[in-house]
């Protein structure tokens, strides 16, 4: 077993290579497996994939299940695995400090942090005490756990640039050691805010977010998918039930076979 603090430091590095590190999102301990099998080097929860799992949208799971999540996630493969753990599950700095703490006891490398309550964005004094609260209570122990900051204004009807690099920078600042702006898409965007913020920056493959060559020239540390496998697979099973009970024939008897053969390869040490 890999010590957690070696895996925070090589989860860190993966942000510094020529290429963004790939970071895909599995939802259960059987497609971590898979995708650790197809050659990733690091993997992250997705809270929307968790949260279909248990026939749930996005922001109905609770802390104890996420930690839950995290820990099974963790326990199924010897990758660095960091968290979506939405908005810490507190309002208050201190509180999120305190969930941190737990996150990082469940073997993760690292997690991040929303300043999206649900409701709305926080205000931006409070969502930098938070970042920093978060930030201590990362590094405060022998595992430097790698924290990601995330500013939430362009997926919550807010896209305004300007605040969304001023939040980042302060969250840098702060002691976040990633920043997210998750909804970016417009390469000059994102060029701004990579130039801008002096920290790795993830990107979340979203609409019409550029191709990967694309994000790398623009200096794009990370790029994340969020949910987007998980509900490929939820229209894949829908696809063949829809044929099954609307075609009655079994095309998708192929594209099983494949995944009896994935599965094999994934599952079978």
């Amino acid at each position: 077993m890999i010590d957690q603090a070696e895996q925070a430091r090589r989860f860190l590095a993966l942000h510094g290579g020529e290429r963004p590190l790939l970071i895909p999102n599995p939802w259960d301990a059987g497609s971590a497996r898979l995708l650790a099998s197809l050659g990733f080097a690091a993997l992250a929860t997705t809270s929307s994939g968790f949260a279909a799992t248990l026939g749930r949208l996005d922001g109905s799971v609770t802390r104890d299940e996420v930690l839950a999540h995290a820990a099974a996630i963790v326990g199924a493969t010897a990758l660095p695995v960091s968290a979506d753990f939405e908005h810490g599950f507190a309002d208050d700095p201190d509180e999120v400090a305190e969930n941190v703490t737990l996150a990082i006891g469940t073997g993760l490398a690292g997690c991040s942090i929303e300043d999206y309550d649900g409701a709305g964005i926080y205000d931006f004094e409070l969502a930098v005490r938070r970042v920093a609260a978060a930030a201590r209570a990362a590094h405060a122990g022998p595992v430097h756990f790698v924290l990601t900051a995330r500013a939430e204004n362009h997926i919550r009807d807010r896209p305004d640039l300007d605040d969304t690099i001023a939040r980042l920078r302060a969250y840098g600042e702060a002691g976040a050691d990633v920043l997210f702006a998750p909804g970016l898409a417009a390469i000059d965007d994102i060029r701004r805010v990579v130039e801008a913020v002096g920290k790795p920056v993830n990107v979340l493959a979203y609409g019409a977010a550029p191709p990967v060559a694309e994000l790398a020239a623009a200096g794009v540390a990370r790029i994340s998918i969020g949910g987007a496998f998980a509900f490929a697979a939820i229209a894949a099973v829908a696809e063949a039930a829809h044929e099954l009970r609307d075609e009655g024939t079994y095309g998708f008897l192929e594209r099983a076979k494949a995944g009896v053969g994935l599965a094999r390869e994934a599952f079978g040490d």
